[in-house]
């Protein structure tokens, strides 16, 4: 696994240990980042279920001014701390250890990017949304990576579905605030 482009581009990352962890594949992100564009200046990311932290450091290497990673996995998240290290970022992140619902309910930070990639088979994904829907801008974009047979509602309180791209059992969802009337 690798990034795939930007300033770190072609440069490894360590997967977590074990199989509780699913790494974002290397087609889908680049997939991903191909329909964000560019990060606008000043772009903070949040990366929620951040395992090695490939969506979040992909960001980065694309030209993302900081990141904040949410796991709640020692080891996955040991796995993100070196990255972060072996990539030379540390000075443009933060790792928290947590719950990603109790970050997002005791956090109400403005991020610009979110990545949501939680276990498949989980309702983690609705629930983060939800809690996000008053938190966002309508600058805001939120990726959702999940399998297909369990996809997040096309509307999610102010949040609405703009794009599903399928990859495989894989899909992913854009949201977007709605704007106000």
């Amino acid at each position: 696994m690798r990034i795939v482009a930007g300033e770190l581009g072609g440069r490894v990352l360590r997967a977590p240990p074990g199989a509780s962890t699913r790494p974002t594949s290397e087609k889908v992100r680049e997939a991903v980042f191909n329909i964000l564009g560019p990060p606008p200046d000043d772009t903070v990311v949040l990366d929620v279920f951040a395992g090695s932290g490939a969506l979040g450091l992909e960001a980065l290497s694309r030209g993302a001014a900081r990141a904040v990673f949410v796991e709640k996995d020692r080891g996955a998240a040991q796995a993100l701390r070196r990255n972060v290290d072996d990539l030379g970022v540390a000075d443009r992140t933060e790792i928290v250890i947590s719950d990603a619902l109790a970050f997002l309910r005791r956090r109400a930070d403005a991020f610009r990017w979110v990545f949501i990639d939680p276990p498949y088979k989980t309702d983690l994904a609705r629930r983060v949304l939800d809690l996000l829907s008053e938190r966002v801008t309508e600058d805001s974009s939120i990726v959702v990576e999940h399998d297909r047979r369990n996809a997040p509602a096309d509307a999610h309180g102010s949040l609405l579905r703009t794009d599903l791209r399928r990859y495989g059992d894989t899909e992913v969802s854009f949201y977007r605030k709605a704007p106000r009337p």
